[in-house]
């Protein structure tokens, strides 16, 4: 991949990081001597904190919940970062056409991905359609940073929540001052400035390894994050089997299930990491033919991996492939 000219920057590699959205967060940033670790550590943990505190389904007392729990006909203030969110949210389900939703917490639910307790197995057809018929974007009025309910819709930031996040870390290290680093939650990461060296922030796009390789044997990927962020959906992360049969966690709106197709996971690079995540969960909805047509029509650089009988096919979208030449 080609790289523009990066000047070395003054200082050295550290590393720190924590908990959060049920998963971890690690920062690698280029700092003097003197920076207080912890100090700046407690800065990125606070602004991931506010994300959770705001958009988490598991947590009763958040905005999100409150909302979810409003009565029919009211409307619920947002948090003006929950309400952008929601707004990038409504316009990634409108451009994927419907592939892409964030009204699909009872669902998700119902299915043992969310916060109520896993039944051992896939839910009835009869719980599954009522609940299908019910949830919809389009439902979704917001009026400023107000949220109209109209009614029994449940939200689910889950699919662009996390790169959110990982932006909002991001401008916590940006408003300390902090010039060179490369922050991480959940496996999505931004990369901004340069290393000691000059060198950018190389990272392997995450891809699961064909079966009966081992890692270090499969196809890799990997990119220079230049002020760019990169996230990743895949049917290995989250899913149950039962009966010989294996669900992901990624649903498809259209069935209320999950999806059934040969797509494996997509990784999708973007400037902000909330657009990658979003994008990666839609086109992960999409077949393979279908998430590879809707990239290139869109200009979104994406890597989409789908399984076959010999293997795992990988393929690149045309934005993607320009990145890398």
């Amino acid at each position: 991949m080609t790289t523009p000219p990066a000047r070395p920057v003054g200082g050295t590699v550290r590393a720190f990081g924590g908990a959060t959205m049920g998963t971890t967060w690690s920062v690698k940033a280029v700092l003097p001597a003197t920076t207080d670790l912890l100090a700046l550590e407690a800065m990125v943990q606070r602004a991931l904190d506010t994300v959770v505190a705001e958009m988490s389904p598991w947590e009763p007392l958040s905005d999100l919940s409150r909302y979810n729990r409003a009565a029919p006909g009211t409307w619920t203030q947002l948090p003006a970062a929950m309400a952008a969110v929601l707004r990038r949210a409504i316009e990634v389900a409108e451009r994927s056409h419907g592939a892409f939703d964030p009204t699909l917490e009872a669902l998700t639910d119902l299915w043992g991905f969310g916060p109520r307790p896993f039944s051992g197995g896939p839910p009835l057809a009869g719980d599954i359609i009522p609940l299908r018929d019910a949830v919809g974007w389009t439902r979704l009025t917001l009026d400023g940073d107000a949220l109209l309910q109209p009614g029994g819709v449940r939200l689910d930031l889950n699919g662009i929540a996390k790169g959110f996040g990982v932006d909002q870390a991001a401008a916590a290290l940006d408003r300390a001052g902090v010039k060179s680093y490369l922050v991480e939650v959940g496996g999505e990461l931004r990369g901004v400035g340069a290393k000691p060296d000059g060198q950018p922030w190389w990272v392997e796009l995450e891809r699961p390894p064909p079966k009966g390789l081992a890692a270090n044997d499969a196809e890799k990927t990997v990119v220079a994050l230049h002020d760019l962020s990169v996230a990743t959906s895949g049917d290995y992360r989250r899913f149950f089997d039962h009966d010989g049969r294996r669900y992901a966690h990624t649903l498809d709106p259209a069935t209320g299930a999950p999806t059934t197709h040969a797509t494996v996971s997509v990784t999708v690079l973007a400037k902000d990491c909330m657009s990658a995540d979003a994008w990666a969960t839609a086109l992960t909805v999409m077949s393979p033919d279908a998430a590879l047509a809707f990239a290139a029509e869109h200009d979104l650089a994406a890597l989409i991996v789908s399984g076959r009988s010999d293997g795992l096919e990988e393929r690149l979208s045309p934005a993607l492939r320009a990145m890398l030449d």
